[in-house]
């Protein structure tokens, strides 16, 4: 029997979105200095709030962080995403998870990013899981 934190949900998300996106997003955990000429990108991040039953349930709190080179991209890409996750990843075993329900913590929304270059659109959700086996 699996235990908690024994499924990396960050690698779990990013290779379950970059299926569903395909290839001309790219979809990753940390940013690198060829940002600009990889748009779009999205980047996830297990933020370290979140908690789990000390069990097998966690329910993780994962920020979605989509760069595009313009606001209206980034917020099209940002709510394609959003559908994705509340409508097809809830029930789905994938990544050693079973993934029982995801919700919206903070909806899609313009963030502050330093590069006038680019925009960045944000969200948080919470996934809730348990290991498969």
């Amino acid at each position: 029997m699996g235990a908690v934190g024994s499924v990396d949900m960050e690698l779990l998300v990013i290779q379950w979105m970059q299926a569903r996106l395909g290839s001309g997003v790219v979809v990753r955990d940390e940013l690198d200095n060829a940002l600009l000429d990889e748009l779009p990108t999205v980047q996830v991040e297990r933020i370290a709030a979140g908690g789990d039953d000390g069990f097998r349930l966690d329910q993780a709190l994962v920020d979605v962080d989509v760069y595009a080179a313009s606001r209206g991209a980034a917020v099209a890409l940002a709510l394609q995403i959003r559908g994705l996750l509340l409508t097809q990843l809830p029930g789905s075993t994938t990544g050693g998870a079973v993934v029982g329900r995801v919700q919206t913590i903070a909806a899609p929304g313009a963030r502050p990013y330093e590069n006038p270059g680019l925009r960045r659109v944000g969200a948080t959700y919470q996934i809730y899981s348990h290991p498969v086996s």
